[in-house]
């Protein structure tokens, strides 16, 4: 199953800088998920300092201009922190020439791969994003 947390996450901020205010209902019916996954991924980012909301007012607000907000940002504040993109199979074979060594091996151009999507990410904004949306 494929894990969609941070293109949701990217959708969420693009209409919360076009939408002051906009609430977990309007995000989702452009989104087409429920509210309750909206209002789920709009948590994470509340915690880590992109979305803002206030007690007794409906909706949210972009804690920071698109500009100043990278998509490393959003991908670390949707990733569990356990989770990488590229998973390891648990418990290969010892006995065999490439299950004794497989794990290993993979980890190592796993994490290189992982750094260069971070790299990259790091590298645009929200603003791009946008940008690109309307172009």
């Amino acid at each position: 199953m494929k894990n969609s947390r941070f293109a949701v996450a990217i959708h969420i901020l693009a209409l919360a800088s076009f939408q002051p205010r906009a609430t977990s209902d309007f995000i989702a019916s452009s989104v087409n998920t429920n509210p309750v996954v909206i209002r789920r991924i709009s948590s994470m980012l509340k915690k880590a300092g992109l979305l803002t909301s206030q007690a007794g007012v409906p909706g949210v607000n972009l804690t920071k201009d698109p500009i100043d907000i990278t998509l490393l940002e959003i991908y670390k504040a949707v990733q569990g922190k356990a989770e990488t993109t590229f998973a390891m199979h648990e418990d290969p074979n010892p006995d065999c020439v490439v299950g004794r060594n497989i794990q290993a091996t993979l980890e190592n151009k796993f994490m290189c791969a992982q750094s260069a999507m971070e790299n990259e990410l790091a590298r645009q904004t929200l603003d791009d994003i946008l940008h690109d949306l309307f172009e």
